[in-house]
């Protein structure tokens, strides 16, 4: 399946190392795209992996992690306005 994931974590007094830690286990998984924003193809299996691995960071009464899931990235339409980062130019 193609996921889109956007995160919010709230800079408090812990909120960089959450962060940081979000980050590192998103980049394992799929691209970074802008800011808190990444892409990409997974199973199923690897987004439950993802998921088990985020869960204990997202603190969840000031945290949130938002998946948009698509079967295909064909049935998913992008554009771009202002900057094309190169970063994605590998996806359509």
């Amino acid at each position: 399946m193609y996921v889109i994931l956007v995160y919010d974590i709230k800079m408090d007094e812990t909120g960089a190392r959450a962060w940081r830690n979000i980050f590192n286990i998103c980049k394992k998984y799929l691209t970074h795209i802008q800011n808190s924003t990444f892409e990409g193809e997974l199973s199923s299996s690897a987004l439950h992996k993802l998921y088990y691995e985020l869960e204990g960071w997202i603190r969840k009464d000031r945290d949130s992690v938002l998946i948009f899931k698509s079967r295909n990235k064909k049935w998913l339409d992008k554009e771009f306005w202002g900057i094309n980062d190169d970063k994605t130019s590998n996806f359509f």
